[in-house]
């Protein structure tokens, strides 16, 4: 079992160059677990409440939480669009917003066969 990992936007491309060696091998491992293993523990996925398709997958470092929000398509595909480094209990709405945003939009994209 393998899923499929595409970007979309460059949000997540951006926070990912501005990250040390160390940080992106850690990013690497966990969108690794993600991309490989069927069932994927919560502690490394897990579904925003209050959305509908929206998952966080969860890196933790020794000094930084970083959240890099996803969503499914057709499955086996797994959308990355925005991230953050978590500084609070409660994920910032503005993050989710633009996530639900991006989401939407590469529906409606890929609805018009448009790939981006």
């Amino acid at each position: 079992m393998e899923r499929k990992i595409i970007l979309y936007g460059n949000y997540f491309s951006k926070f990912y160059e501005t990250q040390n060696t160390k940080i992106r091998d850690k990013i690497d491992y966990v969108i690794d677990i993600v991309k490989y293993i069927e069932r994927v523990p919560i502690q490394f996925l897990k579904h925003i409440e209050g959305t509908e398709g929206l998952y966080e997958i969860r890196v933790l470092t020794t000094f930084k939480q970083i959240r890099i929000f996803c969503f499914f398509d057709e499955g086996r595909v797994v959308v990355l669009t925005n991230c953050f480094i978590k500084k609070t209990q409660k994920t910032p709405k503005k993050e989710i917003k633009l996530s639900e945003k991006l989401m939407k939009e590469y529906f409606i994209t890929k609805k018009k066969g448009v790939q981006r």
